[in-house]
């Protein structure tokens, strides 16, 4: 198949979620002979962090202006099997009437799911879906299960809705030797957002002051001048995805936040959460509904909901941790894995177009989805 995607990056890892699934899925969709042509709008945020040229296997385009790409949009649109826009697409509307002018299946693949339903309900217009809502696209993906496909549908107009997870790609994500500027006995992994910072006052930074003899290390984007830090805290200033693997192997412990509309609305795990499962780095992370239908908690996956619960695992002997870990990384590898999360994608888009997708955690899973 020949995919076109309208995404909002896949060359920079700085500050989004959004490019590290792509490189992952990407790659595994070249391995199974598909060919993915990717344009990115080429905003000076991304191209000063740049950590990616171009797509083995497939076509990056990168553009300055939708005015100035768009005869090759519509080039490549016309003669694809499919055409994904995504959320928080820059030019994520008229990419969706530019693919509506094409034969082609049409698809809306929502990375945000969360946050584009708390902005609706906000009342706060959005930039990347048009008046119509969802309802001309053939089939709506989303980053989000549970409940989140009946509000889709409802709020949105959406026809056929199926979640598609996040995924690990093991090729990139694995154990390796540790580095000791990322030593760490609880590690985190994040860019700053005002609300994940309750949780990581509970979960980390608390901690933190009462463990001084523990080292604690944040990376990530975006922290203010005015962030408290303590003596055992330290920094590491956005780590790019070829780095993850030796912070995740120089800690003991890596914590994961998840943001507030996501852990309200459930179903919606971190691609971190894969990605430090299969570098075998045991994981604590916030309780939210539907997390079970990923890891086990208790057994594949430690949970905290507030400082004693942060302070209680770090206690645990390492033969427990390293159980632990071992589970999560042979089920993030088995069943979380880009390679995994391919063949979904190739299943979805070619089964027939009918009507909506069952989800998990409202019955049976769809397309045979045991995530």
């Amino acid at each position: 198949m020949k995919l076109v995607i309208f995404g909002l990056t896949i060359s920079s890892s700085w500050g989004n979620g959004h490019a590290t699934l792509w490189r992952g899925l990407c790659g595994a969709l070249a391995q199974r002979k598909h060919h993915v042509v990717f344009f990115e709008r080429d905003v000076p945020y991304y191209a000063m962090h740049r950590d990616l040229d171009a797509i083995p296997g497939g076509t990056l385009i990168l553009y300055s202006d939708w005015a100035a790409v768009i005869a090759d949009a519509r080039r490549h649109a016309a003669d694809a099997d499919v055409v994904i826009v995504t959320s928080y697409c820059p030019d994520g509307i008229a990419a969706a009437e530019l693919a509506f002018e094409s034969r082609t299946l049409k698809v809306f693949y929502d990375l945000d799911t969360p946050v584009t339903l708390d902005l609706l309900s906000s009342g706060v217009s959005l930039d990347y879906i048009g008046p119509r809502g969802l309802c001309d696209f053939d089939l709506v993906l989303s980053y989000t299960g549970g409940a989140a496909a009946d509000q889709l549908r409802a709020l949105l107009g959406a026809r056929r809705v199926t979640p598609l997870y996040g995924s690990v790609d093991g090729s990139q994500h694995h154990r390796v030797s540790p580095a000791s500027q990322y030593r760490a006995d609880l590690s985190y992994i994040g860019t700053y957002a005002e609300d994940r910072q309750e949780k990581l006052e509970a979960l980390f930074l608390e901690p933190a002051r009462r463990m001084p003899e523990r080292r604690f290390l944040i990376a990530g984007a975006m922290y203010p001048p005015s962030f408290t830090w303590s003596a055992n805290l330290f920094f590491v200033h956005h780590i790019s995805p070829p780095d993850h693997p030796a912070l995740y192997s120089s800690s003991r412990l890596t914590l994961n936040i998840t943001r507030r509309a996501m852990a309200r609305m459930g179903y919606c795990p971190s691609g971190r959460l894969f990605e430090a499962a299969a570098c075998g780095t045991p994981i604590l992370s916030d309780a939210w509904e539907g997390i079970e239908i990923f890891f086990e908690p208790g057994q594949e996956i430690l949970l905290a909901r507030n400082s004693e619960d942060t302070m209680r695992t770090l206690a645990m002997s390492e033969d427990e941790l390293a159980r632990i870990a071992r589970r999560a990384s042979e089920r993030a590898l088995t069943e979380h894995s880009a390679a995994a999360r391919a063949r979904q994608l190739e299943e979805i888009l070619t089964a027939p177009q009918r009507a909506p997708l069952s989800h998990p955690g409202a019955g049976a899973p769809a397309l045979g989805l045991e995530n």
